[in-house]
This record gives structure tokens, C-alpha cells and sequence, in this order.
């Protein structure tokens, strides 16, 4: 039996969490959410990572390189369609 994967992912249950913010030229939208600082920080590493690993493609094509940030953010903070952001969410014909 397959695993039923959501497409938002829960929620941390408290009114604040931690945030990845990723900016590309002027804008600057929520990557993902946390509920601590460490996850937020390992996943903001995990997306430097992959920046750095299509660094040449990015530049080849003319993007602007994201950049990544973690911030502490409140539940109303978070767009009401949010849904988290792959990576390189330009790859999948999704610009930040």
C-alpha cells in the first residue's frame, strides 16, 4: 500500500514558527516552514546545496540566483494558498 503524501504539509502547532525565506532579484516569498530553528537552518543548507550544484545552470539561463534566509514568522504571516517551495523551484516551472 503507497503512502498518501499531502500536498500542504501539516502545520506546527504553535502561532509562531521558523521560516525559509528565498529571494531572486526583488522578490522574496516563504520557502518552507518549521516549527524550530535547527530544521529551518538545515533545510536553508540543504537549499544552498542545491543551488551550488546547478550554480552553472542557473547562470547559463539567466536566473538570478535565489538567495536563502531563516526568520521567525506568525501563522498570519503565511499566505493563505502557501505551499512549500522546491529548491530550485525554477527547474520545475516554478519562479520564486
Amino acid at each position: 500500500m503507497s503512502e498518501i503524501i499531502p500536498l500542504r504539509p501539516a502545520l506546527p502547532k504553535s502561532d509562531t514558527f521558523w521560516a525559509i525565506l528565498a529571494s531572486q532579484g526583488k522578490r522574496t516569498i516563504i520557502a518552507n516552514i518549521y516549527a524550530t530553528r535547527q530544521e529551518a537552518e538545515a533545510d536553508r543548507q540543504w537549499r544552498i546545496g542545491q543551488v551550488r550544484a546547478y550554480i552553472l545552470f542557473l547562470q547559463s539561463e539567466k536566473q538570478n540566483i535565489p538567495v536563502y534566509r531563516v526568520e521567525k514568522i506568525r501563522r498570519s504571516d503565511l499566505p493563505r494558498n502557501w505551499t512549500p517551495l522546491p529548491a530550485l523551484g525554477m527547474l520545475r516551472g516554478r519562479s520564486i
